[in-house]
């Protein structure tokens, strides 16, 4: 049975790279893209798409109410890939009004015209509302705790983090009081292609081209568990399709890390890859810099949950993916090199000092 799903945020860095793997894999299914083209938004990011037949993109608001029910009703849309949200945990320490508005009262806005959607259609068994989640909503573990699972309790540490946890506990609350078919899944770090410069990765590889410091949050042994984005996909497609309604899942990719034995390997990558750079060896512009407020010390998955119900683990290595990364980023100089504005320098004078 064929899908028509709405992807809010499929501008964005997750949200793209899950329009090109649903295209892809699924060319009979209706998918209509959602996105405001914010700052960390590019119509770029879904080239090759626009051509498609059953692809669509609307530039809005996921706080529209009037558009949001017009999209579900005129595309007889049946699933919601909700992407959309606020992101960046030091842009949410500057700002976290937008936070909150996105993030929570956005969430709101669709699960509520999803329901009176479903309901009208005499709530269909194979509706699906998945809401991508993050693991920050679970605050920070030290060194020897165990990775965080399903069942850990929520304890947001930074305003962006509070307002997921806060959209997750409505997308719960719709499934219990409602019966809504509502999904969450909480995922680690991701990273690969289209990731907006402001992220690590993308902004270790950019800088190290330039020849510019690599600034390094505190004494750099904060610990993350890095998550390929093509293998987020990839779950987030068997969560689609085999996921149980009411159900959370970590997502996660066995690929703990500290964050600078990361910049380090980033470094050696693009001494290898890249051996005209302005700056060699690149290791040479690590900068530690300021430490992040409230800066979490350790992120971890567990994932036994999605493996054991629904048969998904992930394929790509923390190496591997980094690879792949990097060598994006060399040949895409065309897609980042024009996001670099004045708005972002301002940001990233702003947020680092050196």
């Amino acid at each position: 049975m064929s899908r028509q799903l709405l992807v809010t945020g499929g501008a964005g860095f997750i949200g793209s790279n899950f329009v090109h793997h649903w295209c892809q894999n699924y060319p009979h299914d209706r998918v209509v893209v959602l996105d405001a083209l914010t700052y960390a938004g590019n119509i770029a990011n879904l080239t090759g798409l626009e051509k498609q037949e059953n692809f669509r993109f609307v530039q809005g608001n996921i706080c529209d109410r009037s558009l949001v029910d017009k999209l579900l009703q005129t595309e007889n849309i049946d699933t919601i890939a909700h992407f959309a949200a606020e992101s960046h945990v030091d842009r949410s320490i500057l700002g976290p009004g937008a936070f909150v508005e996105t993030n929570v009262v956005g969430t709101y806005t669709l699960l509520e015209a999803f329901r009176q959607h479903w309901q009208a259609n005499s709530q269909p068994r194979n509706y699906r509302f998945l809401h991508v989640s993050t693991d920050e909503v679970y605050g920070s573990l030290n060194p020897d705790d165990p990775p965080f699972s399903e069942t850990t309790p929520y304890a947001p540490n930074s305003p962006y983090s509070a307002s997921k946890a806060g959209s997750d506990h409505l997308v719960r609350a719709y499934h219990h009081t409602y019966g809504l078919p509502t999904i969450i899944t909480n995922c680690s770090n991701n990273y690969g292609p289209y990731q907006f410069p402001e992220k690590l990765i993308p902004l270790m590889c950019i800088n190290t081209l330039m020849g510019k410091e690599l600034p390094l949050y505190g004494d750099g042994k904060n610990v993350r568990d890095w998550l390929y984005v093509g293998d987020h996909c990839s779950a987030l497609d068997v969560v689609i399709h085999r996921g149980i309604p009411g159900e959370t899942y970590n997502i996660g990719g066995n690929n703990e890390v500290e964050n600078i034995n990361l910049v380090q390997m980033l470094c050696q990558l693009m001494d290898e890859l890249a051996p005209n750079l302005p700056v060699s060896p690149a290791a040479n512009l690590i900068t530690f810099v300021k430490d992040r407020l409230g800066h979490d010390r350790r992120y971890a998955i567990d994932a036994t949950k999605i493996k054991t119900q629904l048969g998904w683990t992930p394929s790509v290595t923390v190496a591997e993916g980094l690879r792949l990364t990097v060598a994006w980023y060399l040949t895409h100089e065309n897609w980042w090199k024009p996001l670099l504005s004045q708005e972002y320098q301002a940001y990233y004078q702003k947020n680092y000092v050196f």
